[in-house]
């Protein structure tokens, strides 16, 4: 499958408010996308909206809605159409997550971060799937995790619903595939991201929650994503050599992983301040109503701004689609095939990247 083309697309994206969602927004915004955004929080959706437009987006929907109500994202998927036109490619991103031993997470939690983290993920694709498979054509990027393989202590709900998505996802991509329709489906599994989930996650840990280090910031996480939907023939991607080291390790001595994690798992994901009591909380209830917390967490000082294991899998996907082109352009027999190949090799080199640990 050739790579989709980029121009003019009318993207979907839930989640948008803040973290991932709302650096995907900005990314998509700057290629010229038009966007629906749908998340819970106006200030947020707002700010959102503002970035967007900035970026050079031609036309932005705000959809307030809750992925967790399957009638509301069919109702978002029918506007954003509505307003935007046909929807090109869907981005599933918004979630919900609970920090806290197992046995102190309360059914109507855990129901509750599966209710957004997974099931708003199955209605969402379910919603965009009723418009793109007639016109055989289109796109859904599932945001995902490391998590999605490797669950982790103080994370079960949302380990559990990553779980989900990934089955859930490897199952329609198969059934995608026997259809023989145009539409496509990838996903993302990505490292530990800034966003701001860790000033509003509903927390029963002693001290302040965090991303287990390498920390990458969202702008790191949009770029995959953009890329996955201009490229969506692959079943998944990973960022951050983080991820793919977790993953590896997991397949080849998961028990080893486990007592690795036992030991580690709790400290690392806890900064050395006591948790607030008045730390928001937006399980149940948007915390950017009225406040716009943006696309990053306050972990700036300490979150890498590129991966080189990311340029070095988009430079070779470069690579690739430049010799699909001239091959194609040799079988045709047309005029300068082969001219400047490889100069254009080179140009899709990987660019040098200080972040040496990835």
């Amino acid at each position: 499958m050739e790579p989709v083309e980029a121009a003019c697309r009318t993207v979907v994206i839930t989640g948008a408010s803040g973290g991932i969602g709302r650096a995907c927004a900005e990314a998509f915004a700057a290629r010229g996308d038009r966007l629906a955004l749908i998340a819970r929080g106006r200030a947020g959706l707002e700010g959102a909206v503002r970035e967007a437009e900035e970026a050079g987006a031609p036309a932005v929907v705000a959809i307030e809605a809750d992925v967790s109500d399957a009638k509301a994202v069919e109702a978002a998927a029918e506007r954003a159409e509505e307003e935007l036109g046909p929807i090109d490619v869907w981005v599933n991103d918004a979630f919900a997550s609970v920090f806290a031993p197992f046995t102190e997470v309360t059914p109507e939690e855990f129901r509750r971060v599966t209710e957004v983290t997974y099931l708003g993920y199955v209605y969402a694709t379910r919603a965009a799937l009723a418009r793109m498979l007639p016109r055989d054509a289109g796109v859904i990027v599932q945001v995902g995790s490391a998590i999605a393989y490797r669950g982790i202590p103080l994370q079960s709900a949302y380990s559990g619903a990553k779980h989900a998505v990934q089955g859930f996802n490897e199952a329609l991509r198969c059934e995608l595939l026997a259809s023989g329709t145009g539409v496509r489906t990838t996903m993302v599994q990505m490292p530990a991201v800034n966003t701001p989930q860790f000033d509003w996650v509903r927390s029963r840990l002693p001290n302040r929650a965090q991303p287990v280090p390498p920390i990458y910031q969202p702008e790191v996480a949009a770029r995959a994503v953009l890329y996955a939907a201009d490229h969506p023939a692959r079943r998944e991607y990973w960022v951050g050599g983080s991820t793919v080291a977790t993953l590896v390790a997991n397949a080849v001595v998961p028990g080893l992983l486990d007592r690795y994690l036992a030991r580690t798992g709790f400290a690392s994901q806890q900064e050395d301040r006591r948790r607030r009591a008045a730390d928001p909380d937006n399980l149940f209830e948007p915390v950017d109503v009225q406040r716009d917390f943006g696309a990053h967490g306050r972990f700036d000082d300490r979150a890498r701004d590129r991966s080189q294991q990311q340029q070095a899998v988009h430079a070779l996907g470069s690579l690739v689609d430049a010799v699909r082109r001239a091959a194609g352009r040799v079988q045709a027999g047309l005029p300068g095939a082969g001219s400047g190949f490889l100069s254009r090799m080179r140009a899709t080199r990987a660019p040098q990247s200080s972040d040496r640990s990835v």
